[in-house]
């Protein structure tokens, strides 16, 4: 599959749209059939929600970014295009675009993320970059978030041999700025530079988590080298547990703080990490058999998945119409029309789980479906782990 480039521009604008993640831009567009027709919809699933305007990203603002992008050599890969990374299209949160630099090679060949500490010692430093220079020389990428400590040096290690790294901001806005020169390098040998945030966008705290969720979704294992107890490291290793993928932990003293988080994985049932062997002897059946798909992003055809985690761009507040006034969606059945408002009374500030809605409001899965998404476009409605929703 393939996109047009008039269905690249309509992707990139829903995805910066207002309260529109990658599994609302997926929930949309199974509702609406494509991208184009979302857009269309957008401002009335917000209004019947209870939102009385909604920030839709125009084509030129589209068209504005994809020419700042051009001129920084990125380009955009959406899901379901043969170049998108088939282990990252696996997780129900995959960016439904990713903004590229670099070479599309390296996105295709198993990779393995190296993170920890951005005030690393002397030995963490020193094994990172023997281990990465293994796994470069084994046929392996090497996924980093460019950060400081760790993942430079791990990206320094495999310029030769391949790296990718992942941006919490967008291209034209490197954290840290002290690092600009090594993406550079990557670029020129042969790396890849990803990001998934808009063109000019400065990286916040919770981009940085958004990011990781990334670096481990590309990567058929994480190995964290030092992390403290709070570490960013551990959050990058939590998500690859949720994306069923390997995580490894190098130990290190129990005197020195940054060990305290690997060290706790290790006992937690993380692989311990010593050594090269360690990481292929695991990951090598796990790549023979290929990464566990989802359907992936075509259009217009139907998508899988409705949950929207993740925080969207800040915006300013918007008047927003009681709750009250939510209305049904046009095109549904009477079913619909005549329950919509008994659905959203079920709704409280407690998780409740999508099936449970269906089964007590007697509703069909896809009027309770349309409702969840209006809410949700809306900026009513919150999504949690294990199919559940709560009003916010």
């Amino acid at each position: 599959m393939n996109l047009t480039d008039e269905q690249r521009l309509d992707w990139l604008r829903l995805i910066r749209s207002e309260n529109v993640g990658p599994r609302t831009f997926r929930a949309l567009i199974n509702q609406c059939g494509g991208a184009a027709a979302a857009l269309e919809a957008l401002p009335d699933l917000a209004r019947r929600g209870g939102r009385l305007m909604l920030k839709v990203t125009s084509r030129a603002e589209a068209e504005k970014e994809m020419a700042a992008a051009a001129r920084l050599g990125v380009h955009f890969i959406a899901m379901g295009e043969p170049d998108y990374p088939k282990t990252l299209q696996a997780i129900d949160t995959a960016p439904p675009l990713i903004a590229v630099r670099g070479s599309t090679e390296v996105l295709a060949r198993p990779a393995v993320a190296m993170v920890g500490s951005r005030n690393a010692s002397a030995s963490g430093l020193t094994f990172t970059e023997r281990l990465s220079r293994q796994l470069g020389k084994a046929g392996y990428v090497v996924v980093s978030g460019l950060a400081r400590g760790i993942d430079t040096r791990a990206h320094k290690a495999t310029l030769e041999t391949g790296t990718i790294a992942v941006l919490a901001g967008g291209h034209d806005k490197v954290y840290p700025s002290e690092n600009e020169p090594l993406l550079r390098a990557i670029v020129e040998q042969g790396g890849a530079v990803i990001s998934e945030m808009p063109m000019g966008w400065e990286p916040r705290g919770r981009d940085f988590p958004r990011r990781n969720r990334i670096v481990s979704g590309l990567s058929y294992g994480v190995i964290v080298v030092e992390a403290a107890r709070r570490s960013g490291s551990l959050i990058t290793a939590r998500f690859a547990l949720e994306q069923g993928r390997e995580v490894f932990a190098v130990p290190g003293s129990p005197l020195d703080p940054r060990a305290e988080g690997t060290n706790d994985l290790i006992r937690e049932g993380a692989t311990l990490c010593a050594g090269l062997e360690h990481v292929t002897s695991v990951l090598e059946p796990l790549i023979a058999s290929g990464p566990r798909l989802d359907t992936g992003a075509e259009e217009p055809q139907h998508l899988l998945g409705t949950e929207e985690l993740w925080d969207e761009l800040d915006l300013p507040d918007i008047p927003r119409a009681p709750l009250g006034s939510v209305l049904p969606s046009a095109g549904l059945d009477d079913e619909r029309m005549d329950s919509a408002s008994g659905l959203i009374e079920l709704l409280g500030p407690s998780p409740i789980a999508i099936d449970d809605l269906v089964r007590q409001s007697g509703l069909s899965i896809r009027a309770v479906q349309m409702t969840l998404l209006e809410l949700e476009i809306a900026g009513r409605l919150e999504r949690h782990g294990g199919n559940a929703v709560s009003l916010i």
